[in-house]
């Protein structure tokens, strides 16, 4: 060790994998379960919705939500995860990453709650409570990314640095997957006291009257995992490199750290008065010298990923009744259809969506996060246009296996990709007194995209049809693919060796490792 390089910072680079880092893998993960639950669960009762509000009475067909209502219901969690992102990545910068963490999980408990008690005395004041509740648990979601990313990374050792981010952001699989177990469960459990529902419509469309308590129980079933995590999360101490290099307290930080690594470490107070970097803050030329394409590049390829993959998620249970996978919503009462759709994205979820998330883990530390990347955006495009170009064939009833095989292997290498790699990137990049923030705007980018695909994409299925819109998104990939080659390798490299804050302590301008890792051991204050 370098004789700047503070010990404890060093401690945690060289350590071995340990139970404390499972146990902040499952605490932050747990966070990502919730999120996911809470933004996908919508997606898995907006036709319900539909029945039970927009039905009139006599027609032939159930009731949908009108285009603009779908598309808020759906998209408006995303504008509050945007807000969120921005604004705790920040505040996590500035008050601590510990001391923002719980802010999130009570927003999120509260407004899970708040959004399955929606009210009102017309379908539209029912609506405009759920959109409501629902911003707000977005914002609260928004927290979680930056916050959890960060913390993940600074916890981390540098050779195992990648697997543990990712494995947090892979407990989203998880919440995906338990979004539509948990649909599939209170449906069937509402049809069981209906053993011979009538699939003929009728005037409420086929609509039992305990539908309304369905989608309510779905989306308060997501405050759970969040209420049982609060507490560990206040348990956990402040992160060593916050600590030390942001609030500049060595002592603090060398005390939480010998009780997490269980060593003796020393304060090193003096180290950090002596040492004085190059505090550039975000609007500044040399921010922008040393990480401004690094920037654009983590929120491009967010950005451009996440149009691709929220458009899939939130109208797959279009395509697959395009394609005849789920029947017609007349030949089904509320509950049949509800259970089919999620059986349909479950099945989705647990063979390709999950398994993709693992991959990475057990990959991105020997492959690197360029290349997943890179190969994740060629094969999305590839297996895009596959199914958009021939979509007609793949609609004939002999080929629907076919079609469902290849839309599973585009979410399996979203997620064996850019799905998991532009989460991590970004907590690895930039310098520890910008870290939060730096993520919060990459992750917002992502969810301007996650925006343009709720609202965009939802109305351009109904309006260019299915086909364009998958040749549409093809292409969105490929651009994707491009502006991968603005993201830095950041694999087997300690976070300070990453962001240059060694470097400016040298007074070199050298960046990602070019001189010995002897002559870059220091660290910014």
């Amino acid at each position: 060790m370098a004789k700047d390089q503070l010990q404890v910072l060093n401690a945690l680079d060289v350590a071995k994998t340990q139970w404390y880092h499972f146990t902040a893998i499952i605490i932050a993960g747990m966070g990502f379960f919730t999120d996911a639950y809470d933004l996908f669960c919508i997606s898995l009762v907006t036709k319900l919705l539909g029945r039970i509000y927009y039905h009139k009475e006599g027609a032939a067909t159930p009731g949908n939500l009108p285009s603009n209502v779908s598309a808020a219901v759906n998209g408006v969690a995303f504008c509050g995860t945007l807000t969120g992102q921005l604004f705790f990545g920040w505040l996590g910068d500035k008050m601590g990453r510990k001391r923002v963490y719980g802010m999130t999980l009570l927003v999120m408990v509260i407004c899970s709650v708040a959004s399955g008690l929606s009210f009102g005395r017309d379908p539209k004041s029912v609506m405009a409570t759920l959109c409501f509740f629902r911003f707000w648990l977005g914002f609260g979601i928004g927290g979680d990314y930056p916050l959890s990313a960060t913390i993940m990374s600074e916890y981390a050792n540098k050779k195992t640095r990648g697997a543990f981010i990712a494995a947090v952001f892979a407990m989203q699989g998880f919440g995906i997957l338990a979004g539509g177990m948990v649909a599939i469960i209170v449906s069937a459990g509402f049809k069981a006291k209906y053993p011979a529902p009538s699939y003929e419509m009728d005037a409420n469309g086929s609509t039992v009257p305990e539908a309304d308590y369905v989608w309510r129980t779905i989306l308060m079933f997501g405050a759970l995992p969040a209420l049982l995590t609060y507490y560990w999360r206040m348990k956990m101490p402040e992160t060593a490199r916050y600590t030390a290099l942001v609030a500049k307290n060595a002592k603090q930080a060398a005390a939480d750290m010998s009780k997490v690594l269980q060593v003796d470490l020393e304060e090193e107070q003096q180290k950090l008065e002596q040492n004085k970097g190059s505090d550039f803050g975000l609007f500044t030329t040399q921010f922008l010298r040393r990480h401004g394409l690094h920037l654009l590049g983590t929120t491009s390829t967010w950005f451009l990923l996440d149009i691709a993959f929220y458009s899939q998620n939130l109208f797959q249970k279009d395509i697959f009744s395009a394609i005849g996978w789920i029947p017609k919503a007349k030949t089904m009462n509320a509950l049949e259809e509800v259970y089919r759709i999620a059986r349909a994205q479950t099945l989705i979820a647990l063979c390709s969506t999950v398994p993709g998330y693992w991959f990475t883990v057990a990959l991105i530390d020997k492959m690197g996060r360029f290349k997943i990347q890179l190969m994740g955006f060629f094969f999305m495009t590839v297996f895009m246009f596959a199914l958009a170009i021939p979509y007609y064939h793949w609609t004939l009833p002999d080929n629907r296996i076919g079609f469902v095989i290849m839309y599973s292997l585009t979410f399996f290498f979203a997620n064996f990709g850019p799905n998991a790699t532009t989460f991590v990137v970004p907590a690895e990049i930039f310098p520890a007194r910008l870290r939060s923030t730096c993520h919060g705007i990459s992750a917002a980018s992502g969810k301007a995209g996650a925006i343009v695909g709720a609202f965009g994409f939802l109305y351009a299925a109904d309006g260019i049809g299915v086909k364009k819109t998958l040749i549409i998104l093809g292409v969105i990939n490929f651009l994707g693919l491009l502006f991968t080659f603005l993201v830095p390798e950041s694999k087997g490299k300690s976070l300070e060796e990453i962001s240059g804050e060694a470097e400016q302590e040298n007074g070199t301008e050298t960046q990602f490792g070019q001189q010995s890792n002897n002559e870059i051991t220091s660290v910014q204050v």
